[in-house]
């Protein structure tokens, strides 16, 4: 006959917390609360804890929500079943924000994956414990939703990457978003070029400088005969052009109102071989373009520029 516990699992933990004795998946838990142990708050936590055992039956309890500080402090050794898919993806999302910060991120992966994961899996995953989520569960959500090959991968590849986030804490569970495979992106896949012609461009920037003026018809001029992103062209300044050399350096971008040292294409600052290898092809219209209005009307000036 099993011994009967005396204190109903549940002890005084100094003079200002109550201790709760729980047994999850076999593990042996003791979170506290911030409960002054008295008879009456005693007699509170028992009957807290019976509930708390009654939702972990029911698959409905969550740690992160009782004890916030003691899953702070034990987040490795919590056991898989405690762990649920919302818990994952906002610690994931938060360690992304982290590497935007100090650069490691561009701003715009950040915000497609927030995007992703709070508009396609959250809603089917966030009240599930990791440890529950299978392969086919997964591909059953993909194949369901009305998506592009491209559109797919995106997703397939957000989610991915949250789950191998919190797989990394618990290497001995099998991830099975790891499984997901991307749809093929073939030739016929891909956009037909359908590039504007050179008088298709000219009818663009009559009609531009016509309804907006000089200075914006100028600043889509130089796009069109460069080859410019919008997100390099905005991150222009002064000092990138040599007007001697007709030499542009394109060595940064600006996405979302950030600043980054680093194009599209990958191109870091200080790069200059691949910098300069798109620059030999300065057309005859970019230089009229550029020379039709004062500098400052397309880049910015800065102090020390």
């Amino acid at each position: 006959m099993a011994r009967r516990s005396i204190t109903g699992g549940v002890t005084p933990a100094g003079t200002d917390r109550i201790q709760f004795d729980l047994r999850i998946s076999g593990r042996r838990l003791r979170p506290t609360l911030p409960w002054a142990p008295t008879e009456e708050n005693l007699q509170r936590a028992r009957e807290h804890r019976r509930m708390l055992k009654a939702r972990v039956l029911a698959g409905t309890f969550r740690l992160a929500e009782e004890f916030p500080d003691y899953v702070r402090r034990h987040t490795k050794e919590l056991p898989l079943a405690l762990i649920f898919c919302d818990e994952v993806f906002d610690a994931f999302l938060a360690h992304e924000k982290a590497r935007v910060v100090r650069g490691d991120l561009a701003p715009s992966t950040l915000d497609s994956h927030r995007q992703i994961l709070d508009h396609t899996w959250r809603p089917a995953l966030g009240g599930r414990p990791l440890l529950s989520v299978r392969y086919s569960q997964l591909q059953r959500i993909a194949d369901s939703q009305a998506w592009t090959k491209k559109t797919y991968n995106n997703a397939i590849s957000a989610l991915r990457r949250a789950f191998a986030f919190g797989f990394k804490d618990h290497p001995e569970g099998r991830d099975p978003a790891a499984m997901l495979r991307g749809a093929r992106i073939g030739k016929k896949d891909r956009p037909h070029l359908d590039p504007f012609s050179v008088q298709d461009a000219e009818g663009l920037i009559v009609a531009l400088r016509r309804d907006w003026g000089a200075a914006q018809s100028n600043y889509d001029a130089f796009r069109f005969f460069t080859g410019l992103r919008p997100s390099e062209q905005i991150a222009l300044l002064v000092s990138d052009y040599d007007r001697a050399n007709g030499v542009l350096s394109i060595t940064k971008a600006r996405v979302g109102g950030v600043e980054r040292d680093v194009t599209k294409n990958g191109e870091w600052t200080g790069a200059s071989s691949s910098v300069h290898a798109r620059s030999r092809f300065w057309s005859h219209m970019s230089t009229l373009a550029l020379s039709d209005v004062p500098p400052v009307t397309l880049f910015e000036v800065r102090s020390g520029s």
